[in-house]
């Protein structure tokens, strides 16, 4: 990279641009092989950049291993205890209304002997009246 700064920087005239066989740089030539201990290093960087996303993906899928494991034991006991839930729920309904029916039917029956004692009480009333009447003499 110093290279072509340093050639922009300097103040000598440009060669000639016609390109000669001789003085034509090839894309080999102008970058020499990388050697072994390059080659080398760069496949450590590989190596340990490889390892460090494989143990971030082991970490991650460990961490949702446990994450759904939680999610999943959890949901279970929340939907067996929402069963219990719903199903004492429907017991105490079915208590509720039958003991509810109960109270209904008793009302009704208690209306029937009310309309009963009312005409009881219209066949009582002309011997009030009249016993009224004997109480009040009975007096004089």
């Amino acid at each position: 990279m110093e290279e072509p700064a340093a050639a922009a920087a300097s103040p000598d005239p440009p060669e000639d641009p016609s390109p000669s066989p001789s003085s034509a740089p090839s894309p080999a030539a102008a970058a020499p092989p990388p050697g072994p201990r390059e080659l080398a290093a760069a496949m450590e960087a590989v190596e340990r950049d490889a390892a460090a996303i494989s143990d971030s993906y082991a970490s991650l899928f460990a961490s949702l291993r446990v994450a759904l494991a939680n999610v999943t034991s959890t949901s279970a006991e929340n939907m067996e205890c929402l069963g219990d839930v719903v199903g004492r729920l429907q017991e105490s309904a079915l208590e509720a209304s039958s003991k509810g029916n109960k109270y209904i039917n008793s009302c009704l029956r208690l209306n029937e002997e009310m309309r009963g004692l009312e005409s009881l009480a219209m066949q009582l009333y002309p011997l009030l009246v009249f016993i009224n009447l004997f109480s009040w003499i009975y007096v004089i």
